[in-house]
């Protein structure tokens, strides 16, 4: 497993947050941004950067409310608009000017956002499983989890909770993939027990009225158009169609290229074949730029 040294900054209403850094970025290449999804963390991160850290630099934040960041006193500052002001934040205490965004999921909305708000930062994106048209199926099927709070005994018992509601999103795995996913979504709480590791307020504003009728965000694709852009998409997502991710990377145009992950549904872990080779043409290609 890749070290990493773990930093805090405080958001613009005085959250303590934390990140993980992964060192390195030989050749002066960017650092490598990994924004998780929803429920997830920095941790969420692991296997890319057991394979990517050294010859690049790796920062993985933990959002408001995950993990080892700070929970929010609003709830309804769980929201992409706040993870930017605080991912903003972030980039100017570690004076960071351009980056490789890797969004996955929430993640990728967020990497939409500075591409609307701040494109000069960009050196590369990824959008893992996530685009402008999110699927009604997969929306209600993350309303059935996030905010439910869990609790397991043991590891495997969290193990198989994850397989049980999951393996048809990852229908290969086995039980060790499974325990990889338990510890990084999970955490050992005071009592004893194995908890989810996040706070159960994020899914509040999910459930306002209305919260779908959102901003139309087509018209970021073309903020993309010039810098490598790459549309992970599983397979068997209920999130992002085939047709969307088709539409994606004809609106941004050259520089963009989707890659469909096997047997995989949402979101790809970033450790899959398919993954390994089309991320490493897409670093390829920031390199090139």
């Amino acid at each position: 497993m890749s070290s990493h040294s773990d930093g805090y900054w405080w958001s613009p209403d005085g959250l303590r947050l934390h990140y993980r850094d992964y060192a390195g970025g030989e050749d002066g290449r960017p650092p490598l941004l990994c924004l998780p999804g929803l429920t997830r963390n920095a941790r969420d991160f692991e296997p890319l950067a057991a394979r990517l850290a050294g010859p690049w630099r790796l920062i993985c934040p933990d959002m408001r409310g995950r993990a080892e960041s700070a929970q929010a006193k609003d709830p309804m500052t769980y929201v992409p608009l706040t993870y930017l002001q605080d991912i903003g934040r972030l980039l100017a205490d570690l004076a960071i000017p351009r980056f490789v965004a890797i969004g996955t999921s929430l993640g990728g909305i967020i990497t939409m956002l500075i591409a609307a708000t701040h494109r000069e930062w960009l050196a590369g994106a990824l959008l893992n499983d996530v685009g402008p048209t999110l699927e009604e199926a997969g929306l209600a099927r993350i309303r059935t989890y996030v905010g439910i709070g869990q609790s397991h005994p043991s590891w495997v018992h969290a193990a198989r909770a994850l397989e049980e509601s999951n393996r048809d999103i990852y229908p290969g795995y086995g039980l060790d993939q499974w325990l990889a996913m338990a510890k990084r979504l999970y955490r050992l709480n005071s009592a004893g027990r194995i908890v989810l590791d996040y706070d159960m307020r994020i899914a509040e504003p999910l459930r306002v009225a209305g919260s779908e009728a959102s901003v139309d965000m087509w018209p970021v694709m073309q903020t993309f158009r010039g810098i490598p852009t790459l549309v992970l998409r599983g397979e068997r997502s209920d999130l992002l169609s085939a047709a969307t991710a088709a539409r994606m990377v004809a609106e941004i145009g050259p520089g963009a290229e989707c890659a469909t992950i096997s047997n995989v549904g949402h979101a790809p872990v970033l450790d899959e074949p398919e993954s390994v080779v089309a991320i490493d043409r897409l670093l390829a290609r920031v390199m090139n730029g």
